[in-house]
């Protein structure tokens, strides 16, 4: 389970593909001078990809309300970026030579100068600030008075069946202010919303599975089903648990005592505190310790109806337990963003950078590269930059919805999982046999095909694809040093011979069918009474959470010094014994598990749903030898997390 800045984003419409400048991404959008703008500098990126002639539907009315954020660009945004970089890399001296948030703020942050200045000119031009933060300064006001604070007019544009209001050119500012300013976002107002598109049960009403389980990889077999790839196949698992986990992915002792991990949703489940105790007690996970489990929520939510905010209660419930679950000492810190929107998430993002609230940060959410325009990827580039100069590293999700053709129509990757300053987690489906043994891993990527009336056959064997982890190359984001003469260039080199980012990094468990187990407070089905219940999940949501608890393990076992922002040290142990190098055919012969489900999805009211999914069937994309675009380096193997001892 994965939440999309929105579940397709929340219904969010699909821009065109984003023609940005290589490298953009890696170092912050630089203001170009305008030469047919006189005392006037370019924001490269505000005018988005959708806003063409042929879409254009007139000027929007000058009375029409806006609002917007104009992110400041800091002391040295250059600088910023080179230290972020310096820090990060094992081969460089300064590895690992971290800032305070207060002296990373004092050295690179904005100016008090910086600040009056971009305030000043705002007002001047008619707009009303409303809010100044280390990050941004946020204004509203009336079209005519954005008008003429950036330079542009303010049409209405076709956007798929809707309209909405964007630039007609490039923004600007005046050059005075060059140097004070990032980017601007908000001047056009197509939704811009994250989702968990993992396949996480809406928590209003419960979600239970039917069963038959298994209880390990192939500890039940499905006999009086058809055979799959000629042979009896095992029922899915009921749902991994910690322990389970931790063996295959090379826990040892370890136990992240020490180590602060921040998870970064939408909203705040209710019963978060009480879901999480339970599940720990009944499955064998170490008892919560008074003050171990930490909340950082807004004053206010917003948009709860458009991001479908109960929905992102299941995402936190995930993410918490699965991080508890393999790291049980580390201390925990939920930061809740007021909406699912990227505005509100990157608020969330800098309260944990700002007051350097953990040392791994975990993010279950994302959308399409080609929702995400590039005055975004700025502000989202600077504070991940920010964290890695102060040591704290970024793990998102990948996507579940595999090269995005099936969702979207256009074969892409997910953001900002794009961006060279994150760590990308991919999915696999993951076998833990007898004894918590690990037995093998494929690509997650799962086809679906039914039983038939007669119970004799498989419909249309193996069936339709249906989910599968994120990845695939950048359009938009240039190659980061780090992965070259990693990743092959038939990745990089797939749209720009000069190379581009490829995503992801590393992976851990997703496939829902070789899922995790949580629990969580739920309305039962007569739609008044809340009562704990536990089921199984999956997604590059769940992928994300353990891939940050085992990094809190190798932290401790590097004597409780960050690691930062990890993908240099990641991809500088490619290839090695550290990994489990993942393939789509681990076994040499087809792969599935047979499922039974709940048509209603909570009793046998409505009857029950067999089915038979095959795994390893990403999409277009394949999990091969050596580094691939389902899995990256691969997955934690016994071995890794004490390499860091090393490092």
């Amino acid at each position: 389970m994965r939440t999309n800045r929105a579940k397709v984003r929340a219904g969010v419409s699909i821009a065109a593909t984003l023609p940005m400048l290589a490298g953009a991404l890696a170092l912050g959008i630089p203001a170009a001078h305008a030469a047919d703008h006189p005392l006037r500098d370019l924001l490269a990126g505000t005018r988005p990809a959708w806003a063409t002639a042929k879409a254009d539907e007139g000027a929007t009315s000058d009375g029409a309300r806006m609002s917007a954020r104009v992110y400041l660009r800091g002391r040295d945004a250059a600088g910023l970026a080179a230290y972020a970089k310096a820090v990060s890399d094992p081969a460089s001296a300064s590895y690992g030579t971290y800032l305070t948030a207060k002296k990373a703020q004092a050295r690179f942050g904005a100016t008090k100068a910086q600040v009056a200045a971009v305030t000043s000119w705002l007002t001047a031009a008619g707009l009303k600030v409303t809010g100044v933060t280390r990050h941004y300064v946020s204004v509203t006001g009336d079209v005519a008075a954005a008008e003429k604070a950036f330079g542009t007019q303010l049409h209405n544009f076709a956007k798929g069946a809707k309209t909405y209001r964007a630039p007609a050119s490039t923004a600007s500012v005046p050059t005075s202010l060059a140097d004070a300013v990032l980017t601007v976002t908000g001047l056009d107002n197509a939704p811009h919303m994250a989702t968990h598109d993992d396949q996480l049960p809406p928590p209003d009403t419960v979600f239970r599975n039917a069963g038959p389980f298994s209880s390990y990889y192939d500890s039940k077999t499905a006999s009086t089903l058809p055979d799959a790839y000629g042979t009896k196949i095992p029922y899915a698992v009921k749902g991994y648990t910690g322990k389970q986990l931790r063996a295959a992915y090379g826990a040892g002792t370890r136990t992240g005592k020490g180590v602060r991990v921040a998870i970064t949703d939408a909203y705040a489940s209710p019963t978060i505190a009480y879901d999480a105790g339970t599940y720990a007690r009944k499955n064998g996970d170490a008892a919560w310790k008074t003050g171990q489990l930490h909340q950082v929520l807004p004053k206010h939510y917003t948009n709860t109806k458009d991001c479908s905010a109960s929905g992102w209660y299941g995402e936190e419930t995930l993410d918490v337990e699965a991080v508890h679950a393999v790291a049980p000492a580390s201390d925990v810190t939920y930061v809740g963003a007021a909406s699912c929107t990227d505005a509100d998430l990157l608020d969330a993002l800098g309260k944990v950078v700002d007051h350097h609230l953990a040392d791994i940060v975990s993010n279950s959410w994302g959308e399409v590269e080609a929702a995400q325009t590039p005055d975004l990827a700025a502000a989202y580039d600077q504070v991940f930059q920010l964290g890695a100069v102060e040591g704290i590293g970024f793990y998102f999700s990948s996507g579940d919805d595999g090269d995005e053709v099936a969702s979207s129509g256009t074969k892409q990757v997910d953001s900002p999982a794009n961006s060279a300053w994150v760590t990308a987690v991919g999915g696999t489906s993951l076998a833990v046999g007898k004894g918590d043994t690990y037995l093998w891993e494929t690509g997650w990527g799962t086809d679906k095909a039914s039983l038939s009336a007669d119970g004799k056959s498989w419909t249309d064997f193996p069936g339709a694809f249906t989910s599968g982890a994120g990845g695939g190359t950048s359009k938009t984001v240039a190659e980061p040093t780090y992965q070259q003469g990693v990743v092959p260039d038939a990745l990089t080199k797939a749209d720009n011979a000069a190379g581009n980012r490829v995503v992801p990094d590393i992976a851990a468990i997703a496939d829902p069918n070789t899922g995790f187990l949580v629990g969580q407070t739920q309305t039962q089905p007569d739609g008044k009474t809340q009562a704990y219940s536990e089921y199984r999940i999956g997604g590059t949501s769940l992928a994300a959470p353990t891939i940050a608890a085992i990094q809190a393990l190798a932290q401790e076992a590097r004597g409780g010094k960050p690691i930062g922002f990890a993908n240099p040290a990641i991809y500088a142990k490619a290839g090695s014994k550290v990994y489990h190098d993942v393939t789509d055919n681990p076994t040499g012969s087809g792969l599935a598990v047979a499922r039974v489900d709940f048509v209603n999805g909570y009793d046998t009211t409505d009857g029950l749903a067999t089915s038979v999914r095959s795994l390893g069937k990403d999409s277009s994309l394949a999990a091969v030898k050596g580094y691939d675009d389902v899995t990256g380096v691969g997955t934690p193997a016994k071995g890794y997390v004490e390499s860091y001892r090393r490092g």
